[in-house]
């Protein structure tokens, strides 16, 4: 098991002691860039929502020489652009950056000659199988002042109508469409996560009031959160889920972690 962590601490706090800031993004590319010196040549795909869909992040993961592909979110009106057409021969001037403007894919979504795939997602954010309808192409993604970031985008539907249309991107533009929404539904099992160990463990309500002391504590309790529910699970398979306590407003068909913290306890 690995846990990496960093503080990140808010404006306000680092305006009171006179730090710089430093934003969100730009501590998951210090993390991401430890995790790739830990592992030069192991696969990595980040996950994260839409708050770390910053080009300027986008652009470092995939610049790197053995690129980390980053999968999240993306605004339906984001600016998308074709790539940038090729130089003529003796053209002058920089080079173009990208090519012509795309219709946003909120447009896309509404075109009735999109072409939608039916495809089955399984774990749909920790439920059953669902199926759901995607469309997916490869842009340029550019804002004024930042670097223009080659990104596959995949437009996920709900042919029921269960939610409105939204965007995924990922930098890798060889990935399978299917396997971008595989990956990006697997963010629900580490927001679980999150939840029950605050829930349980006091993980974000750490009584400390050093730095040095809440660095310490929180990957510690992300490797409890772990080693409690592996222990469990060994234990509620060796009695075949009879320790798995039932609610009296709602039948539970899968044990909880309270389940399994009581289990250890025990």
């Amino acid at each position: 098991m690995l846990f990496l962590s960093a503080l990140a601490p808010s404006e306000r706090y680092a305006a009171r002691r006179g730090r710089r800031h430093k934003k969100i993004t730009e501590w998951a590319w210090q993390m991401l860039l430890v995790l790739r010196r830990w592992y030069p040549k192991r696969e990595i795909v980040a996950v994260a929502d839409r708050a770390y869909a910053s080009l300027k992040l986008l652009e470092s993961c995939r610049k790197l020489s053995d690129p980390i592909t980053f999968v999240t979110r993306l605004r339906l009106d984001a600016a998308l652009y074709e790539p940038a057409p090729p130089r003529r021969p003796g053209q002058k001037g920089r080079p173009r950056i990208k090519g012509e403007r795309l219709p946003n894919l909120s447009v896309v979504a509404e075109d009735p000659k999109t072409d939608w795939e039916p495809t089955e997602i399984a774990n749909w954010y920790g439920g059953e199988g669902r199926t759901v309808e995607i469309a997916s192409e490869t842009a340029v993604w550019y804002s004024t002042g930042l670097p223009a970031v080659p990104v596959r985008w995949v437009l996920i539907r709900d042919p029921k109508g269960g939610f409105e249309a939204q965007a995924l991107l990922c930098t890798d533009l060889s990935a399978d469409p299917e396997r971008i929404v595989g990956w990006y539904v697997m963010r629900w099992q580490l927001e679980v996560s999150f939840q029950e160990a605050r829930r349980h463990l006091g993980f974000e309500t750490q009584r400390q009031w050093s730095e040095m002391a809440i660095r310490r504590t929180t990957p510690a309790l992300m490797g409890l959160f772990s080693l409690v529910t592996l222990f469990a699970d060994r234990q509620m398979r060796e009695a075949a889920g009879a320790l798995r306590r039932q609610a009296g407003w709602y039948p539970k068909r899968h044990p909880t972690f309270a389940d399994a913290l009581a289990v250890v306890r025990k």
